[in-house]
């Protein structure tokens, strides 16, 4: 794989039995790239690795006044030098290659899962965690694959010289064969403790992050409220947590690097007074000493290579933990495809859990009272249960469980919209070009969402000679527009899809009621013949229903028309009119008959 073949065609299906698994799975699923880096980096190393039997060749070639010999150190060197130049730079196209397509790997494997979840990932994760999990978590997986082969390539060429330098001086060899792994296992001690205040450092790094994106998530609120200082104290405290957990961590860290920089040296003291022994003695000749001590010398080289792979694997194993956390999120029961595609989803959509029917076919409103409550069965209609009591209970649509469907199936089938629908940057156009029946035209799911505002707002915008509001860009979540525009075109968006099932939350809260009572007109004619559910509690929106359905401590009870439920159901009368029995019952005598207008009038003395 090649960072111009990006993105892959299939991520696969990861191992999120653990961070570990899905660390290795990751390495697994890039061997071709692993195993051209490791190649590489044996060419570095040796070449480095050769440096000193050159040198040691041309030292004793020297001595013995031999010129033949002085012109093979030569080349020998020469050799060396293009062998590293070589390496190096192939070496590190070839790691950071790897680097990339594991980062893009992991973030089109999260992506995939938020398409699959939509929202009720955010209920199961905090949004702060997915954040960091795409950005810097992604980061440190990405670099522990890159360094997993160039730490096998140094532990294979310190393996080769140990054996080479054994056979070339058998008794500098042995030492240095001897050493080599306890300088490489030295550190082994220190490593869990480093490990675990890494996480820790990791861990209120995520905390402060999470704290920073719901800060700025809810920064409206906060300057409504004037707790901007609260929350900016908050952070800070948590800023300075993270500052004390990574001085903490670093501190290990240089421990760990004093100790390889120290062993080595000791090493290297011991072969120098050794060797010059055996020199005095007669038993090696200078060129071999000094060939054992350069090799000795350069094992710094591959040697920071166990201490990179050690951080490596700290730092990433915590991010590769929560990533697996987040992937291995589920709808709830799994099918194969085929099964799926067998069985036709079509019918009464039917909730086991609170026992709501949404007749096929028909416009069904739901009172709730809670907004929570509305938003978790919302996206129980949806297919998606947000609570583990209820991945069990999954929603019938035609007698078929939406859950067991393919994800392509039953959004196809019943189409979502939340209460904070986010409308992506792009012209009007390319945002109602969306997968549809093609039923629903795009100047008709405008209309019946009353925004006839909104062209004119976005044709005064427009920098086209033709004043088109078509193509006029909308910027990223469609900031440049009130809530009550984003609103409607999200509805009108909804509209042109044209799913079998439309399930609406809290579709028109942001708008004012003369356009609410348009609005409602519009969708129960624009969906007339299909099966529609709207969460709501505003009459205007309930009147238009043809059944009204009350859940209340997540049970329907009472189902009716808007007019029925208001004058037999006390508890409907409190969530839609929030009125007492008393005010009620003076203005019962007004309920028959009432027409559009004075029902809107009514709202508006009771809202």
């Amino acid at each position: 794989m090649q960072i111009r073949d990006l993105p892959y065609a299939d991520p696969g299906v990861p191992d999120v039995r653990s961070g570990t698994r899905f660390l290795l799975w990751l390495g697994r699923n890039q061997l071709g790239g692993q195993v051209k880096a490791l190649l590489w980096g044996l060419l570095l190393q040796l070449g480095i690795a050769g440096l000193p039997l050159g040198v040691g060749v041309a030292v004793q070639a020297v001595v013995d006044r031999d010129g033949g010999r002085l012109a093979l150190a030569a080349g020998l060197l020469v050799g060396c030098g293009l062998a590293i130049a070589v390496g190096d730079t192939m070496l590190h196209r070839v790691a950071v290659t790897n680097w990339i397509t594991a980062a893009a790997r992991v973030q089109q494997l999260l992506s995939r899962k938020t398409a699959e979840l939509g929202s009720v990932l955010t209920r199961r994760v905090a949004a702060g965690e997915v954040v960091s999990v795409s950005t810097g978590d992604v980061e440190k997986i990405g670099w522990f694959v890159e360094a997993l082969s160039r730490f096998a390539a140094a532990a294979l060429s310190l393996l080769i010289v140990c054996v080479a330098l054994v056979v070339y001086q058998p008794a500098l060899g042995i030492v240095v064969t001897i050493g080599v792994p306890v300088l490489a296992l030295a550190v082994l001690p220190l490593l869990p403790r480093a490990t675990r205040r890494a996480d820790v450092q990791r861990e209120k790094a995520g905390k402060a992050t999470e704290l920073a994106s719901d800060t700025v998530a809810g920064l409206r609120v906060l300057r409504g409220i004037g707790g901007e200082e609260l929350f900016l104290g908050r952070y800070r405290a948590a800023s300075q947590e993270v500052r004390k957990a990574a001085v903490h961590s670093a501190r290990m860290w240089a421990l760990i690097a004093a100790i390889q920089v120290l062993l080595p040296g000791v090493l290297l003291i011991v072969v120098v007074a050794y060797g010059a022994r055996l020199a005095l003695d007669g038993r090696i000749t200078v060129g071999e000493l000094v060939t054992v001590y350069g090799a000795v010398a350069l094992t710094h080289h591959p040697m920071r290579n166990f201490e990179e792979i050690a951080m490596a694997f700290s730092f990433s194993r915590p991010s590769a933990k929560r990533a697996a956390r987040v992937l291995a999120l589920t709808r709830t029961t799994t099918t194969t495809d085929a099964a799926g595609e067998e069985r036709e989803a079509t019918g009464d959509l039917y909730d086991p859990l609170t026992g709501l029917v949404a007749p096929a076919g028909r416009f069904t409103a739901v009172v709730c009272g809670d907004p929570d409550v509305a938003g978790r069965l919302a996206d129980r209609l949806g297919g998606h249960p947000t609570e583990p009591a209820e991945g069990h209970t999954s929603v019938l649509l035609g007698g078929v469980p939406l859950d067991e469907l393919p994800l392509a199936a039953a959004r196809t089938a019943v189409l979502v919209q939340d209460k904070d629908p986010v409308l992506l940057s792009g012209s009007l156009r390319e945002l109602l070009d969306v997968p549809s029946s093609g039923a629903v035209r795009a100047e008709d799911a405008l209309a019946a969402a009353q925004c006839g505002d909104v062209l004119d707002a976005l044709a005064q915008a427009s920098v086209d000679t033709d004043e088109d509001p078509m193509r006029t860009r909308i910027t990223e979540r469609g900031r440049s527009l009130s809530g009550g525009q984003r609103q409607r075109l999200a509805l009108a968006r909804s509209l042109v899809t044209d799913p079998e099932v439309l399930v609406l939350d809290e579709p028109t809260s942001a708008v004012d009621s003369h356009t609410e009572s348009r609005v409602a007109d519009g969708i129960a004619r624009l969906r007339e013949g299909g099966t529609t559910v709207v969460l709501a509690s505003s009459p205007l929106l309930l009147d238009r229903a043809d059944r009204v359905v009350l859940v209340h401590d997540g049970q329907a009870v009472a189902v009716g028309t808007h007019r029925e439920l208001l004058a037999k159901e006390p508890r409907y009368r409190a969530v839609v009119t929030r009125e007492t029995d008393e005010e009620l019952a003076a203005a019962g005598s007004r309920l028959h008959g009432i027409d559009a207008d004075e029902l809107e009038a009514l709202e508006g003395e009771t809202a």
